[in-house]
């Protein structure tokens, strides 16, 4: 799907309404209208590279939109990334023009105001992939965010795929919940819900209690949906585990809800099990900024849980020897700054088998450890399962040559020893002796991007971790086995 096909399916939608944040509403006719307006002032403002620095709200994608049509590079700039990422991502990108919240904090790199817009002179922007559409950056478990070279149509097929696959759930408002910064909510949320014309929902994030990288305000959150009834939400999975919890402590959730997405990240499928005994439309997927977002998902007329679901139209799957999950489809053209993505297929760095046509993952391949005895362990499988525990927040296992798998639990609150050890005890149940935590110690503190034990996102970075607590995990060790 080009550009053009997709704003000419947008004017079908005439008078609903588009876009609205408890302020502001503008119909589709009124959208399409604004987003021509702004592709014009890009066009005439000579803007190559656009970054967007703005909370969630009508703005964010009037401008993501108007940049598409003018056929600008869009750069989306995540508040939760770091002063230092949000700076190397403006000049790895050779951004050129800048909206942002408060244009003051970026003043020292240049930007200065000029016809309504804060713009630079860029002397040597990096090359992009021929038809670069937009740039978006992961944070990666180390170093510094990459950039992901995404084109337009690879975009907008995903889009269209996802809308596809969804319009037999009737969603006619879509609440955006994570960052429109985040690609995920971009084109899930908000292209898919407008190929569907459905209603976007764009309050501030505070408003939806979402509060930087990690932090999150459930009464917040639950009272915007009580507000709001919307028809589809998109989750991670603590948001997902925050919302499954307050329900069945007796929080009243809307009934107008039809499809909760929930990705980025493993889902244990007691999360799943506890939704639907629930009757809450839990829906898992599976997707990478390098294939464009997503790439499976369960629906109501295909799910299994524990999977990820069935590829999406505009794929193809297979599973290398080693059971990596390998991609054809809507690919990223490249890395910033890297040759170009020359392979048809895509190798995830993901591991995982099919059950009756369904995807079911294992964990990343480079995260997999190795036991003394020989046993492949995927520790994202056992830590997903640890933190459905009431009693813990955050898990890290590690077992690399080790005859006994170690894990290090962050409580939630204040938390005994006893009630830690029975929620151990009550993961290890429901697994095989050799992924079991045989040993575990607390935490000194949580692992957060501050202290370098933790991504923006929230990811374990393992490497830091296994070098902040390799002297302890030694002295349990050296004397112990199974």
């Amino acid at each position: 799907m080009s550009p053009a096909e997709f704003f000419r399916q947008l004017v079908g939608h005439g008078e609903r309404m588009a876009l609205c944040d408890g302020h502001q509403r503008l119909s589709y006719s009124e959208l399409l209208a604004e987003v021509g307006a702004r592709a014009r002032q890009l066009q005439q403002g000579g803007v190559r590279r656009l970054a967007l620095a703005l909370d969630n709200g009508p703005d964010w994608l009037l401008w993501d939109l108007a940049a598409l049509q003018a056929g600008v590079v869009c750069v989306p700039l995540p508040g939760f990334f770091s002063s230092a990422q949000q700076r190397h991502v403006l000049e790895s990108a050779g951004v050129d023009t800048l909206l942002a919240a408060d244009p003051q904090a970026f003043a020292d790199l240049g930007f200065a105001p000029r016809a309504g817009l804060s713009q630079r002179a860029v002397s040597h922007a990096p090359e992009l992939a021929p038809g670069t559409a937009k740039i978006t950056y992961t944070s990666g478990t180390t170093g510094q965010p990459k950039g992901v070279c995404l084109s337009a149509e690879a975009m907008l097929r995903v889009a269209q795929s996802i809308a596809e696959r969804i319009a037999v759930c009737g969603i006619s408002r879509h609440l955006c919940v994570l960052p429109l910064a985040v690609l995920l909510e971009n084109l899930a949320g908000g292209y898919s819900a407008l190929l569907l014309g459905a209603g976007l929902e764009l309050p501030a994030l505070a408003t939806v209690g979402m509060q930087g990288a990690s932090g999150f305000d459930l009464p917040a959150f639950l009272a915007t949906l009580g507000q709001v009834k919307p028809s589809s939400l998109i989750l991670l999975p603590q948001l997902l585990l925050a919302l499954v919890t307050a329900a069945e402590h007796g929080a009243l959730l809307p009934d107008s809800l039809r499809f909760i997405a929930v990705g980025g990240g493993r889902v244990a499928p007691q999360l799943l099990e506890r939704a639907e005994a629930l009757g809450l439309p839990v829906f898992e997927g599976y997707g990478l900024s390098e294939c464009a977002s997503v790439v499976c998902l369960n629906t109501p007329g295909q799910r299994r849980i524990g999977s990820v679901g069935v590829p999406l139209p505009h794929v193809e799957l297979r599973l290398a020897a080693d059971g990596e999950v390998l991609v054809r489809g809507a690919h990223f053209l490249g890395y910033l700054g890297e040759p170009p993505q020359a392979s048809e297929w895509l190798a995830t760095g993901d591991l995982g088998h099919w059950e009756e046509g369904f995807l079911v993952l294992h964990g990343r391949k480079k995260h997999q450890f190795v036991t003394a005895f020989g046993r492949n362990v995927n520790p994202e499988w056992v830590e997903a399962e640890l933190v459905q525990q009431a009693a813990i927040a955050q898990a890290w296992l590690h077992g690399e040559a080790l005859a006994a798998n170690v894990a290090l639990l962050v409580p939630r609150g204040e938390v005994s020893d006893a009630a830690l050890q029975a929620a151990v005890d009550a993961v290890n149940a429901q697994l095989p002796d050799y992924a079991r935590v045989h040993h575990w110690l607390r935490a000194t503190h949580p692992f957060s991007e501050a202290n370098g034990l933790a991504t923006s996102n929230g990811r374990l970075r393992r490497v830091a971790l296994l070098e902040h607590y390799r002297p302890v995990i030694e002295d349990l060790t050296n004397d112990l086995t199974v």
